[in-house]
């Protein structure tokens, strides 16, 4: 069963991927990746030429922002963490506007906030947006607007992380895949970085309590701040509204090419749509 659903990811059209700001930047520096940047951004204009609609949720704002201003560290505040999100948004937008026109690609950006996705008016024109980017072949590039979100209080004033809210994207625009590209291979029983017997975990079908009880709240990065439990509070909102997703590691950014070929790579989580699903109703019962 597992073959056919991982050739099945092959046929789809409308694509999600996320990836978060350590795969984005270099572990001694901090600065931008601009080598990986690049093959990311070939392979996404690849893709556009084969037919397919790609959104890409990227982070690596805060920490453009900090580099550029000669910060070691995480933010300090919150006002520095939204300092340096208005001064490297601008910086990870023009690198992928130069690099995207090379490819005759057009990005566009898109930032959100909690109270865009909870407000019935509002979430309806990102969703018209997101359709007309679309629709002009454009690749919308995503972020959360850190620089007016309040995440002193995550989840409750803010998304907490772009996996997360990759997942209410996908969901908001009917994508049939989201690809979650991190730091480490996929799913494990623990984390493997802290325990040699994890096991892997290959294809999730059914996310139960004793699944969810295997994520992890922390990070492993001095950059990102979406842990395991990010990714799997993720899957259930993508799986329930229909859209596969996968877990894989963004060392090499061309495993997203290997896995919409169908290779065993990262973990699937495969779509159990849920009728009952209301994108509305986890909003507000998460954010609200």
């Amino acid at each position: 069963m597992e073959t056919s659903e991982r050739e099945a990811l092959s046929a789809k059209r409308r694509i999600v991927i996320k990836i978060g700001s350590s795969s984005l930047t270099h572990a001694e520096t901090g600065d931008l990746n601009l080598l990986k940047i690049e093959r990311l951004v070939r392979i996404i204009s690849d893709l556009k030429g084969s037919g397919r609609e790609v959104v890409l949720v990227s982070s690596g704002a805060i920490a453009a922002g900090r580099r550029a201003l000669h910060h070691q560290g995480k933010p300090d505040s919150l006002a520095q963490k939204q300092a340096f999100a208005a001064v490297g948004q601008a910086r990870l937008m023009m690198v992928y506007q130069r690099l995207f026109a090379e490819y005759n690609q057009v990005a566009a950006q898109v930032l959100l906030t909690k109270d865009t996705m909870v407000g019935d008016a509002s979430r309806y024109n990102a969703q018209n947006t997101f359709d007309e980017l679309l629709k002009l072949g454009t690749v919308p590039i995503v972020n959360e607007n850190d620089t007016v979100s309040t995440s002193e209080i995550p989840m409750v004033d803010n998304f907490g992380d772009n996996d997360r809210l990759s997942a209410v994207v996908a969901a908001l625009i009917g994508a049939d895949l989201l690809i979650l590209l991190s730091d480490i291979d996929g799913l494990y029983s623990d984390d493997p970085r802290t325990n040699p017997q994890a096991r892997f975990i290959d294809t999730v079908r059914e996310i139960t309590p004793e699944l969810l009880e295997m994520g992890k709240e922390t990070s492993g990065s001095g950059v990102g701040t979406g842990g395991m439990a990010a990714k799997l509070a993720a899957a259930r909102i993508a799986t329930d509204s229909g859209s596969d997703m996968v877990i894989a590691n963004a060392e090499h950014v061309e495993i997203i090419s290997r896995i919409l070929e169908g290779e065993k790579c990262g973990t699937l989580f495969v779509a159990h749509p849920n009728h009952d699903f209301d994108l509305m109703d986890y909003l507000t019962s998460e954010y609200g």
